[in-house]
């Protein structure tokens, strides 16, 4: 391979000419946590400076919300004097704080909430130690102490490492070829597998040729926050791209905030992939999902026209139009309003959590 392929373009090829191609999933963990090379674990990719803007970035007024959302639910099923507050991959910790910054307005909440935090990025923990002071901080989700879970979880499932199955054969059951990453030459490039069955595609019903995308990891955390708020109580708000059910290839990859080709920049871009939002609630049953929401209308259920509306009696300007357009950000269909969706999870005896609906 020559000059400026990337370094871990390199490792993959000759792990690949060695053994043979790896499955999607296996390319997508390897290009975002390589311990020397991987995107997530050598560097900070949010902001104007990274990749990608998250919503809390965006505004305080998404972490506002969530966070009295939380609030709200924890008072609806009976105010538990000892909760587990925490949040699944918080990038820098901005909408933890704005989240607690919101619900210290609720009382009896923050001084009843434990924080805790789920990241796996070095990189990213060192920025949330100074954003959220106190703050336990996990490397998965098992970690976290037993008791009522008020858990937040934003694009945090996209980038869990995806499997892709391709269609061989018509109805029910019948085969698969699964996605690869192997060679043509010394270059990385897509392939199938030979056709097999796929036990747990054994009832999905898509044309031939076409694809549908799994993801382990995601099914395995859903069903323990699942098992946790069925158990014990407390509410769960998701919020990711991505619709209820899979099909047709999502995996991207983001390079200065531009798609490129996922092959092209390994351990240089970041991989995300459309949520199966049905996969998520089946998983963590018997926890009781709320409908699938778009964010503009779950933020606009819970008041952020009217909360930007305060916010900008204090501004002028160009400050004012930034929080005019991140209002629009947020919200608007054409842009996150209706591509981000949300769902809430609670115990099955609990009401869904404000501004989402069964």
């Amino acid at each position: 391979m020559s000059g400026g392929v990337p370094p871990l373009a390199r490792l993959l090829a000759e792990r690949i000419a060695a053994t043979g191609p790896i499955p999607v999933a296996e390319f997508m963990a390897t290009c975002l946590w390589h311990p020397a090379h991987g995107y997530y674990a050598t560097r900070d990719p949010l902001g104007a400076s990274g990749d990608f803007v998250t919503a809390p970035e965006i505004s305080q007024m998404f972490g506002e919300l969530l966070g009295l959302a939380l609030a709200q639910a924890w008072i609806d099923q009976g105010s538990p004097p000892r909760i587990v507050l925490a949040e699944l991959g918080p990038g820098r910790g901005t909408l933890m704080a704005d989240l607690l910054r919101a619900a210290a307005r609720v009382p009896g909440f923050v001084a009843a909430a434990e924080l805790h935090l789920v990241e796996a990025s070095p990189v990213l923990a060192e920025a949330q130690r100074r954003a959220v002071p106190g703050a336990a901080i996990h490397p998965r989700t098992e970690d976290l102490p037993e008791g009522p879970l008020y858990l937040v979880a934003n694009e945090f499932f996209d980038a869990l490492p995806i499997r892709q199955f391709v269609r061989e054969g018509e109805g029910e059951g019948g085969t698969w070829r699964e996605r690869m990453v192997g060679l043509e030459g010394d270059a990385l490039a897509f392939g199938l597998s030979p056709a097999a069955p796929v036990e747990a595609l054994s009832g999905v019903r898509v044309a031939t040729g076409g694809l549908v995308e799994t993801c382990a990891p995601g099914a395995a955390i859903a069903a323990e926050i699942g098992r946790r708020l069925a158990a014990q109580g407390g509410a769960a708000l998701i919020v990711d791209y991505g619709d209820w059910g899979s099909e047709g290839d999502t995996l991207q990859a983001l390079s200065g905030g531009a798609r490129i080709d996922p092959l092209a920049r390994p351990g240089e871009s970041d991989l995300t992939a459309h949520v199966d939002f049905e996969a998520l609630a089946r998983a963590a049953a018997p926890a009781l999902p709320t409908r699938l929401t778009p964010q503009g209308v779950f933020l606009e259920r819970l008041g952020i026209t009217q909360r930007a509306q305060a916010l900008a009696r204090g501004l002028s300007g160009p400050a004012l139009e930034a929080h005019v357009a991140a209002h629009r950000r947020l919200t608007h269909p054409e842009e996150m309003g209706l591509l981000f969706k949300v769902m809430g999870l609670t115990h099955p005896d609990a009401p869904p959590p404000p501004g989402l609906v069964r």
